[in-house]
C-alpha cells in the first residue's frame, strides 16, 4: 500500500518533463517533511513516556496514600477507643461553658443595647415633632408602640423571658405617649386660660386658634381611637372638661353637705345634667365639623362618642361621676333601703343620659350599659337579695293584714269577678317589681328577678289558694272532719254564704292573678324577655348554665315546657304558673257548683217528702186558675237560700262565670224535681196544679237574677204543661160537653200511647221540645186518672 501511495506521489508530481527540472526542489521538500514527520514522531514517543512514568508515579502515590490512609484509620479507631473509655471530652466541654455563656451573654447584651439604642431614637423623633406635628410625631410613635407590642407577644412565646427589657420599653412607651399628650394638652390649656374659659358664652363660636388645637389633639389620638377595643375619650375633651371635674369634686366629693351620698339624686344627678344641658349645643355647634372630618369615613362613623362632641363630653366627665357613684355604692350596700332607692335612681340617670343626649358609650349595637350595669356586675346579688327581702316581706304583710282575705267589691264594675284584697295587693306588689328591674340591660339580670323573686312570690300565694281548697275540702267531707277534725268556729264559718264565700275568694284571686298574668305577657318588655329566653335556651351548649347560673332545666321547669323548642309562639314567660293557677280557678268552680248544689239539696229536703200531690181539692185549677194558687209552704225555704245564694254570686262573679255555675246547679235543681217529686209521687189535679205554681215561683226567683235562667228547668217545665192536662174541657153556656178539638187528658193519653208519630204530633201541639216520647208516657202516668 506504501508504494501505491509513492506511485500515486510521483504520478502527482512529475506528470510532464519539465516537472524533472524542479526534482531537487521536491526532494528537499520530501525530505523537510519527513523530518517534520519524524520529529513529531519524537516528541509523541517522549509524550507517551512521560505520561506512562506519571501513571506510574500517580499509581504509587495513590497507594502511598491508601496505605497511609489504612493506617491513619486504624489509628483513629485506636484513639475513639480510647476516647470513648477516657473523661476528657466531657471535662473539655465542661470548661468551655462558661465562656460560651459569657460569649452569648455579650451577644445579647450587644442587641440589647441596639434595641435600646433604636427605641431611644424613636423616642426623640416623636418628640421633635411636637408641638408643631402631632401627625408626624405619631410616626415614631406608632413604629415603638408596635416595638412594644410584639417584644411583649414574643416574651409569651419565650416563656416570660426578658422581662426588664419588655417591661422597660413599654414603659418608654407609656412614657412617651403620655408626653405627647402632655405637650398637647398644655398648648390647647393655654389657650384656653387665654379665653377664660369655662367664662365663655354658650351660644358663642370659637377661634380660630382654639378650632386647631382641638384638632391637633384629635390628630394625635386618631390611631388610638381606630385600633382600641375600648371607649378612648377624647383628649381636647379632657382638656375642657378638667375646670368641670374639679368643681364636680369640690361639690359632691369633698367633706361639703352635698357630698352626702344620701343626697346623689338630690344634687349630684341635677348638677350633672344640667351641666349637659347648658354647654351640649356650644361643643356641637363648634367642634361637630372637626370630628366628622376625622371620623366621618372610619370604622367609628357609626359611634356617638367620636361623632358627636356632647357625648365625648359626657364620656369625659362620666368618669369622675363613676367615682361618685362607686363610693355611694359603698355606703349603699350596709342599708338595704338605702340600695334599693340608689339603684331606681341611677337607672333613671343612666336613662336620662341614653334618650336625652343619644349617648352610646362606644357601641352603637347594643347601646351603653350604664353606670348601673357597671355597678351590678359586683353588687348584683347584694342587690337582689334585698328587693327578694322587701319584696316577701311586703306579701307577708299583705296577707296579714286584717282585709286581706276580704272580698274588694269596689275592684270592678257588676258583672265582672272580684277578687279579695290581697290578690289586688299581690299583683300590685309584682308589678312593682317589674319596675324596678325592667329597665336592667342585662337578660340574666331580668331573668334572676323574674325567677327569684316574681315566681317566688306567685308561688307562695299560689299555695296560700290551694291550702284554702284543702281546708274546705277537709271541712266538708265526712272523710275529712273524721280524721282531722274540725272546730265548732269552723264549721259557722262555712253556714249561709260562707262556704261559697270562701270558694269565691279562692276563685276571684286566682282569676284576678291570671288575668294579670296574661296581660303581662303581651306587654313588650315580657314579649322582649320571652324571645331573648328562647334564642339563648336554643343557641346555648352548655345546659347547666343558661342563664345567670341558672340550668336549662331549672328554668324549663318554672317558666314553660316549651322553653328551648321550636314552639315559639304557643308560649309565654308565665306558662307554668298560669297553668297552676287555672287547676285553682277550676277547682273553686268545681267546688262552687256542688256547694250550690248541696244547698238546694238541703232547702229541698222538706218539699221533697212533701205526700199531698195525690190528694183532690176542690180549688180550680184549670186554665191559669193554678196562678191563684199560693207556693207551696215547704218552698219557702228552698227559695230563700235560693235567692240568698244567687244574690251571693251575682255580686261576686262574673256574669258568665255565674250564669254558668247556676245553670249547672239548677239542672240538678231539675233533675232532683224529675225523679224525687215528679217520677216519685202520683198526681191529682190538684197536685198537678200545685206543683206548677211551685216551679213557676222558682223560676221567677230564678229570672230575677239570671235572665232565661228557669231554661235550666226546661224538662221539668215541659213535663208540668202535660202533667196539667185537663180531665175534660168545660161546657160553654153551661151545657154538657165541649169542644172535641181540645186536647184533654184522656185524649193526650191515647194518642201519645198510640205509637211515636202520634206521640210527637201531640208534643208538637202542647210545645214540648225537650221530652221525647217515652218521657211523655212517664209524666201522663204520673196523673192518678191513669194510675192504672
Amino acid at each position: 500500500m506504501d508504494d501505491i501511495r509513492v506511485e500515486d506521489y510521483l504520478d502527482d508530481k512529475l506528470q510532464s518533463t519539465t516537472d524533472f527540472d524542479h526534482l531537487d526542489t521536491l526532494l528537499e521538500s520530501v525530505e523537510h517533511q519527513r523530518s517534520q514527520l519524524q520529529s513529531q514522531l519524537d516528541d509523541a514517543t517522549k509524550e507517551l513516556e512521560e505520561a506512562r512514568r506519571s501513571s506510574s508515579e500517580r499509581q504509587a502515590a495513590l497507594a502511598a496514600q491508601i496505605d497511609e490512609f489504612q493506617k491513619l484509620q486504624q489509628s483513629i479507631d485506636v484513639r475513639l477507643k480510647i476516647v470513648a473509655a477516657s473523661d476528657a471530652p466531657d471535662e473539655a466541654i465542661r470548661r468551655l461553658e462558661q465562656p460560651m455563656k459569657q460569649l452569648h451573654k455579650v451577644d445579647l447584651a450587644h442587641r440589647y443595647l441596639l434595641l435600646l439604642q433604636h427605641v431611644q431614637e424613636l423616642r426623640n423623633a416623636a418628640r421633635a415633632h411636637l408641638p408643631q406635628s402631632p401627625k408626624a410625631a405619631l410616626e415614631p410613635y406608632t413604629e415603638l408602640k408596635q416595638l412594644s407590642l410584639r417584644l411583649r407577644e414574643l416574651q409569651g412565646a419565650a416563656d416570660g423571658a426578658a422581662v426588664h427589657l419588655v417591661a422597660h420599653v413599654e414603659s418608654v412607651t407609656e412614657a412617651l405617649w403620655d408626653e405627647m399628650k402632655k405637650t398637647m394638652w398644655g398648648e390647647l390649656e393655654a389657650v384656653l386660660k387665654k379665653r377664660g374659659w369655662p367664662n365663655v358664652d354658650p351660644e358663642s363660636e370659637v377661634d380660630d386658634e382654639w378650632i386647631q388645637c382641638f384638632e391637633k389633639l384629635v390628630d394625635l389620638q386618631v390611631p388610638e381611637v381606630l385600633y382600641s377595643p375600648t371607649l378612648v375619650t377624647l383628649l381636647p375633651m379632657d382638656v375642657m372638661a378638667q375646670i368641670f371635674v374639679k368643681e364636680f369634686r369640690f361639690h359632691f366629693l369633698s367633706d361639703k353637705p352635698t357630698s352626702n351620698p344620701q343626697g346623689i339624686n338630690a344634687h349630684c344627678f341635677p348638677w350633672f345634667l344640667s351641666l349637659l344641658d347648658k354647654w351640649e349645643v356650644f361643643f356641637r355647634e363648634n367642634f361637630a365639623p372637626v370630628l366628622a372630618a376625622k371620623f366621618s369615613q372610619t370604622e367609628v362613623s357609626n359611634k356617638m362618642v367620636y361623632m358627636d362632641p356632647g357625648c365625648a363630653f359626657i364620656a369625659s366627665m362620666l368618669p369622675v361621676m363613676r367615682e361618685k357613684v362607686n363610693v355611694t355604692m359603698a355606703e349603699a350596700v350596709k342599708d338595704p333601703a338605702f340600695l334599693s332607692s340608689f339603684l331606681g335612681q341611677l337607672m333613671t340617670f343612666d336613662d336620662n343620659i341614653r334618650s336625652g343626649y343619644s349617648y352610646d358609650g362606644g357601641d352603637p349595637e347594643n347601646g351603653w350599659e350604664g353606670l348601673t350595669g357597671e355597678v351590678l356586675n359586683t353588687h348584683f346579688r347584694t342587690w337582689l337579695e334585698a328587693e327578694k327581702k322587701f319584696a316577701l316581706d311586703r306579701f307577708n304583710g299583705i296577707m296579714t293584714s286584717s282585709d286581706a282575705r276580704k272580698i274588694d267589691y269596689d275592684f270592678a264594675v257588676a258583672g265582672k269577678t272580684k277578687p279579695t284584697f290581697a290578690a289586688v295587693r299581690v299583683a300590685d306588689l309584682l308589678r312593682s317589681v317589674t319596675t324596678q328591674y325592667e329597665r336592667l340591660r342585662r337578660f340574666s339580670h331580668k331573668l334572676r328577678f323574674l325567677i327569684d323573686i316574681q315566681l317566688a312570690i306567685l308561688d307562695d300565694y299560689h299555695d296560700h289558694l290551694k291550702g284554702t281548697l284543702e281546708a274546705y275540702q277537709t271541712m266538708t267531707s265526712t272523710v275529712g272532719r273524721a280524721f282531722v277534725g274540725v272546730s265548732k268556729e269552723q264549721l259557722a264559718a262555712l253556714e249561709g254564704t260562707g262556704a261559697l264565700e270562701t270558694l269565691c275568694k279562692v276563685y276571684g284571686s286566682a282569676d284576678h292573678i291570671i288575668n294579670a298574668l296574661h296581660d303581662w305577657s303581651n306587654e313588650e318588655f315580657f314579649v322582649t324577655l320571652w324571645e331573648q329566653l328562647q334564642a339563648r335556651a336554643k343557641a346555648n351548649e352548655d345546659q347547666t348554665n343558661l342563664a345567670g347560673g341558672m340550668s336549662y332545666d331549672h328554668v324549663k321547669d318554672r317558666i314553660s315546657s316549651v322553653v328551648g323548642t321550636e314552639d315559639n309562639d304557643s308560649g309565654v314567660l308565665f306558662d307554668e304558673t298560669i297553668a297552676a293557677y287555672t287547676m285553682r280557678r277550676k277547682r273553686a268552680q268545681e267546688f262552687l257548683t256542688q256547694t250550690l248544689i248541696q244547698n238546694q239539696r238541703k232547702a229541698f229536703a222538706a218539699y221533697l217528702k212533701r205526700p199531698q200531690w195525690s190528694t183532690i181539692s176542690d180549688e180550680p185549677t184549670s186554665g191559669e186558675a193554678y196562678y191563684q194558687l199560693a207556693p207551696t209552704a215547704e218552698l219557702d225555704e228552698p227559695l230563700t237560700v235560693l235567692k240568698r245564694d244567687l244574690t251571693f254570686l251575682s255580686q261576686a262573679l262574673s256574669t258568665a262565670v255565674f250564669r254558668r255555675i247556676s245553670r249547672e246547679a239548677l239542672e240538678e235543681v231539675n233533675n232532683m224535681l224529675w225523679s224525687d217529686v215528679l217520677m216519685a209521687n202520683k198526681f191529682a189535679a190538684s197536685g198537678a196544679a200545685q206543683f206548677r205554681r211551685d216551679v213557676d215561683a222558682l223560676c221567677a226567683v230564678i229570672e230575677r237574677y239570671i235572665p232565661d235562667g228557669s231554661s235550666a228547668l226546661g224538662s221539668i217545665k215541659e213535663a208540668l204543661r202535660l202533667l196539667n192536662l185537663p180531665v175534660d174541657v168545660p161546657p160553654e153556656g153551661g151545657g154538657e160537653g165541649g169542644d172535641n178539638n181540645t186536647l184533654t187528658l184522656k185524649r193526650a193519653v191515647d194518642r201519645v200511647f198510640t205509637d211515636n208519630t202520634e206521640a210527637k204530633k201531640v208534643l208538637e201541639e202542647l210545645e214540648v221540645e225537650i221530652l221525647s216520647p217515652p218521657h211523655a208516657r212517664q209524666v201522663l202516668q204520673r196523673r192518678v186518672e191513669n194510675a192504672e
